[in-house]
């Protein structure tokens, strides 16, 4: 990857400009992770080139990823959703208030692995605990130096609107 894709990769929208709702989710989960010990980002691409709505990672490098869903046909319509699983330790839905949880109980959204948190702008709650799968080692060093990488863009780009056009 050349050094222009990659800084357009890095600093990308920080959060869903356009969903509101699934903006309030992502606020919510982030605060509930941050009191937890993890420390959240919105929009961080992957190694297989899919993006995570969410990427958590706590203070002994464990990596939770959540998918945010918003309606019942944004969550039945997914098919990528698998592709997360070897990039994290625990995988989360995350949903507003309101939602049909029982949907999560299909036996294709796995829920014996898949946790399901429900939140809105001011908090999240955990409805079902994530399953513990280890990542592999070389996967996680990568992963979270794209995080790294990905946060340190960010704040770079708070104080040079220009950073991502260098």
């Amino acid at each position: 990857m050349d050094a222009e894709s990659e800084s357009a990769q890095l600093t990308g929208e920080p959060c869903f400009d356009d969903s509101p709702v699934a903006r309030d989710v992502a606020r919510g989960v982030s605060r509930l992770f941050f009191r937890q010990g993890l420390i959240a980002l919105c929009e961080v691409s992957l190694g297989n080139g899919r993006r995570a709505d969410i990427m958590a990672l706590d203070a002994k490098g464990a990596i939770t990823i959540v998918e945010i869903k918003v309606s019942r046909a944004d969550l039945l319509g997914d098919r990528k959703w698998p592709d997360y699983l070897d990039y994290c330790d625990r995988y989360f839905w995350a949903v507003p208030q309101g939602f049909d949880l029982s949907l999560f109980d299909r036996e294709d959204l796995q829920p014996e692995l898949a946790g399901l948190l429900v939140a809105d702008a001011y908090d999240a709650a955990v409805a079902r605990e994530a399953a513990l799968r280890k990542t592999a080692a070389s996967r996680r060093k990568a992963e979270t130096l794209r995080f790294a990488r990905r946060a340190a863009a960010r704040l770079l780009a708070l104080d040079d609107p220009n950073f991502g056009e260098l």
